[in-house]
């Protein structure tokens, strides 16, 4: 395998070099392969890491998951006050930037990264820095927060190195879910709050809501269910709960994962096929928007927040924006309900499934790092009880405050002005430092017994809205997710979520061939006529099948096997 990943990576470079040069690109005119003052990887400049004699150094950062950062809110400038560092952050400009591969073809890295699902190709490269020693030395707040998991952050067993840490939560409880479905706050109340546990209950919800209000107060169509995929928000919204809904299964990207840890592309399922069958009828019966495979997601957030669609399958984080333009609209009751849906009653929703750590993506520093040492702190600072309230809570007396009880609390103006302006972490810097560093899970506590994250049992509940209230009433429960089976109904695997996991160069060439057929094609079946779908499914299968696909199921199954003898 190891001559097929430097074929790969050889390949991966020569083409990123090739749209350089079309591009006009520049030589080096950035880091190399050591820091500017000649420190190798590993060192310090300073020799005892930057800001320790009130200096400060600036770090670069790419990050695949941002847009902007200009560092000056003032969480920010308490995070340089508090390590000595300031981040210069940089972000992919379109959803095909070529960024990593770039980087690579011209070994010119940043001091840290984020590299999302393309770590795989820069360890293959080189380019990350192994930084167990450098733990060991400066890291104890590092090794604090990872505990028991520590070892979950090793590349592998032939590799122990650790060449990242974690971008997703350490330890936690779900106190909140958006669930594998939403379904507005209007239509449970016109079903005297009955929850639709299955497709079939689910679609007569709307199909009667839809009938008794064709148009919404301001005259528009209402519409029964839109999705959002024209982009990548396509594995968010058409491919993802098809996993969730059929399979009721826990979050693993386009994979299932069985009993004996094989691996197996989730549209081969016969359970994945059904669910698609029942997308296809709704297309043609005017309850899914004709709209949603083509419309742009600022479309799709648009409609959302006009309180037309009554039904989605999305995670939160990605339509809250339109969220926020109804509540502060006063439109609560076009707002969602997450439900715990599956296709049938035999299958058990997994929206509370816990897999442990999620390893394979997360921050990691280059060997073009020009102080090593100063990246690390400033990782173990964000690691530290200090800095994790900092990044979460903000800024005390202004962000948060202190009761008489030694806990932290936030004012009800400050949860209103967080709740429904979208700008609000870009200015105030509360959570917008957080992700996609190493942060602890939802109800850990400090050694005060406060939250880490603004997010607790009680916080949520005090949080609720009129709608939700109501609901919690209506169903007797504390907490909204009361109604999902819950995390201890569920065995935690050996391995983590999939989809996070870095995979060798070949995978994901493979991987993503798959994912750009299956795209197309499982549109094309949603479009289809009723009578073409099976035909139409089949080909998508065939095409699958002569594009690798046995082949990557084969290559994770080995991966998620070894992954599990880490652990064993």
């Amino acid at each position: 395998m190891k001559v097929k990943k430097l074929c790969a990576l050889l390949l991966t470079a020569s083409m990123a070099v090739g749209m350089l040069s079309g591009c006009g690109g520049k030589g080096d005119g950035g880091n190399g392969s050591t820091g500017g003052d000649g420190a190798s990887a590993g060192e310090s400049s300073s020799g005892e890491g930057a800001g320790t004699e009130g200096g400060v150094v600036e770090l670069t950062f790419y990050n695949a998951d941002a847009t902007e950062d200009s560092w000056n809110d003032p969480v920010a400038e308490v995070l340089t006050e508090k390590t000595g560092v300031k981040l210069k952050t940089e972000y992919p400009v379109s959803s095909d930037d070529q960024k990593i591969a770039l980087m690579i073809a011209e070994q010119n890295y940043p001091d840290m990264i984020y590299a999302k699902g393309d770590a795989g190709s820069l360890i293959d490269a080189g380019a990350l820095i192994d930084m167990t020693d450098l733990i060991e030395q400066y890291g104890p707040n590092i090794k604090k927060m990872y505990g028991d998991e520590f070892d979950k952050l090793k590349y592998s067993v032939e590799d122990p190195s650790i060449y990242q840490l974690s971008s997703y939560a350490m330890g936690g409880t779900t106190y909140k879910s958006s669930g594998n479905a939403q379904i507005q706050w209007a239509v449970l109340k016109e079903n005297d709050y009955n929850i639709p546990k299955t497709t079939e209950e689910f679609e007569k919800m709307i199909k009667d809501y839809m009938a008794a209000h064709p148009t919404t107060e301001d005259g528009m169509d209402t519409i029964g269910i839109t999705l959002s995929a024209s982009d990548w928000h396509w594995m968010i919204t058409l491919g993802n709960p098809a996993g969730y809904i059929a399979e009721g299964a826990p979050d693993n990207g386009q994979w299932l994962v069985d009993e004996n840890y094989n691996a197996i592309y989730k549209f081969r399922s016969e359970k994945v096929r059904e669910y698609f069958k029942w997308l296809n009828r709704l297309y043609n019966e005017g309850v899914l928007d004709s709209e949603f495979a083509t419309q742009t997601h600022e479309d799709y957030i648009a409609k959302i927040s006009s309180g037309r669609v009554l039904a989605l399958f999305d995670t939160d984080w990605d339509y809250a924006d339109g969220e926020k333009i109804l509540k502060a609209d006063g439109k609560l009751d076009k707002t969602y309900a997450g439900l715990p849906l599956t296709m049938d009653a035999d299958t058990k929703a997994g929206c509370l499934f816990s897999q442990g750590l999620t390893t394979g993506q997360g921050v990691g520093i280059t060997t073009a790092c020009k102080d090593p040492v100063a990246a690390i702190k400033y990782l173990d600072f964000l690691c530290s009880d200090e800095g994790q309230v900092l990044v979460n809570w903000g800024i005390e007396g202004t962000n948060y405050f202190i009761d008489d009880e030694g806990h932290r609390y936030r004012t009800e103006e400050e949860v209103n002005e967080k709740n429904t302006n979208k700008d609000y972490g870009k200015t105030t810097g509360v959570g917008y430092h957080s992700y996609p560093f190493p942060n602890y899970g939802t109800g850990v506590l400090d050694a005060t017994g406060s939250t880490f994250t603004t997010d607790s049992k009680e916080s949520i509940i005090a949080e609720y809205d009129e709608e939700q209230k109501a609901a919690c009433e209506a169903w007797g429960v504390e907490l909204l997710v009361d109604i999902f089976p819950q995390a201890s109904e569920f065995e935690v695997p050996k391995y983590s979520a999939i989809w996070a996991y870095t995979k060798p160069v070949e995978f994901d060439e493979i991987g993503n061939k798959l994912d750009e057929i299956a795209w197309s094609a499982l549109i094309s079946c949603v479009i289809g006529s009723e009578a073409d779908f099976d035909a139409s499914y089949d080909k998508m299968i065939a095409d699958l099948e002569s594009s690798g696909m046995g082949e990557a199921e084969e290559m994770l199954t080995e991966i998620i096997k070894e992954r599990v003898s880490l652990v064993e």
